[in-house]
C-alpha cells in the first residue's frame, strides 16, 4: 500500500520537475547564445554537484567501487545526451528538436522490451503511440534530415538508456549519493569538452541566473526525484511524464516569449497528458491485475 501511495505522490512532484525543464529552456534559450554549451553544462552540473554535497556530506560514505561504476556509467548516458542535444540545437530549429527529443518516450519501453526482456502491455504501447501523436502536434514542422537532427535523435536514445539505466540500479542504490555521481560525471564531461575551445564562466548577471537556475533546481533537485521515483514507478511511466517538458515548455514560451498557442500545441498537449495518466494508471494497478496483451 505504501508503494502504491508512494507512486501517487512521486507523480505530482515528476510533473514538477517537467516544469522546471520547460522553464529551463526558455531561460537557457538567449544565454547559450553568449556561452558555449561545454561550459555551460560544465559550470550548472559542477555547480549541482557541489551544492548536493555541502548540504549532505555524508552522502559520500555511501560510494564504493562498484556504486562509483554505476553512477558513472549511468552519468556517462546522460551527459552524452545533454551535449548531443545542445549540439543538435544548435544546429536546426527548435521545433525539431523538441519533437525528436521526445523520442526518448519510445525508445524506452523499446529497449526494456528487446534488450532487457521485459514485458511491454499493450495498453503501454497505446499510450506510448498517443503520447507519440501529442509530441509531433506539438512541434512537429516538417522535416529534413540533417547533422542537427541526427545528433538530437542520437541524444534521445541515450536519455532512454539512462532512464533504463535508472529503472535497473536506483532500487538498490542511495538515491542522494547515486545523483550526486551521475551530476559529478556530467560536469566532468562537460569541462572535459571544453578544453579544446577554451573554459568560459559566464559573463553577465543573467547568464549567471542561467547557470544557478538550472544547476540547482534543474538539475540537483530533478534528477534526485528522477531517481528516486524510478523506486516507485517504471521506467516507460517516467519517460512519458517527463514529456510534458513540451507542454509546459509551449506554456512558458507564450507567457514569457509571447508566442501564440495554437490548437495543434493544445491537442498535442491534452494527448501527451492523456497519455502519461493511462500509463499511471496501469502502473498503480497490482500486477496481477494488469490489463493483459
Amino acid at each position: 500500500m505504501n508503494a502504491l501511495r508512494n507512486k501517487y505522490i512521486t507523480s505530482p512532484i515528476l510533473l514538477t520537475v517537467a516544469a522546471i525543464w520547460g522553464s529551463a529552456f526558455v531561460i537557457m534559450k538567449t544565454t547559450l547564445e553568449r556561452l558555449d554549451v561545454n561550459s555551460f553544462l560544465a559550470s550548472r552540473f559542477i555547480i549541482a554537484t557541489i551544492f548536493l554535497i555541502v548540504i549532505n556530506p555524508k552522502t559520500l560514505k555511501h560510494m564504493n567501487r562498484a556504486f562509483l561504476i554505476k553512477g558513472v556509467i549511468a552519468g556517462t548516458l546522460l551527459g552524452s545526451g545533454y551535449i548531443l542535444q545542445t549540439f543538435g540545437l544548435t544546429l536546426t530549429t527548435v521545433a525539431k528538436t523538441g519533437f525528436i527529443t521526445g523520442l526518448y518516450a519510445v525508445f524506452t519501453p523499446l529497449i526494456a522490451a528487446f534488450v532487457l526482456r521485459k514485458r511491454i502491455l499493450g495498453i503501454q504501447w497505446i499510450a506510448v503511440a498517443i503520447a507519440t501523436i501529442g509530441l509531433a502536434l506539438l512541434s512537429f514542422k516538417g522535416i529534413s534530415i540533417g547533422l542537427g537532427e541526427f545528433l538530437v535523435l542520437l541524444s534521445a536514445l541515450f536519455f532512454a538508456l539512462h532512464i533504463i539505466a535508472l529503472g535497473e540500479w536506483s532500487p538498490t542504490m542511495d538515491t542522494y549519493a547515486f545523483t550526486v555521481v551521475q551530476m559529478g560525471t556530467v560536469g566532468i564531461i562537460s569541462l572535459l569538452c571544453s578544453f579544446k575551445g577554451g573554459f568560459h564562466l559566464p559573463a553577465d548577471g543573467d547568464a549567471w541566473f542561467a547557470v544557478i537556475y538550472t544547476a540547482i533546481l534543474a538539475s540537483a533537485f530533478a534528477f534526485m526525484v528522477m531517481t528516486w521515483g524510478q523506486t516507485f514507478m517504471e521506467a516507460t511511466t517516467i519517460g512519458i511524464i517527463l514529456t510534458s517538458e513540451y507542454i509546459f515548455a509551449a506554456i512558458f514560451a507564450a507567457i514569457f516569449a509571447k508566442e501564440h498557442l495554437t490548437s495543434k500545441v493544445l491537442i498535442g498537449g491534452a494527448m501527451v497528458i492523456a497519455a502519461m495518466y493511462l500509463l499511471i494508471w496501469v502502473d498503480g494497478r497490482p500486477k496481477n491485475e494488469k490489463i493483459q496483451a
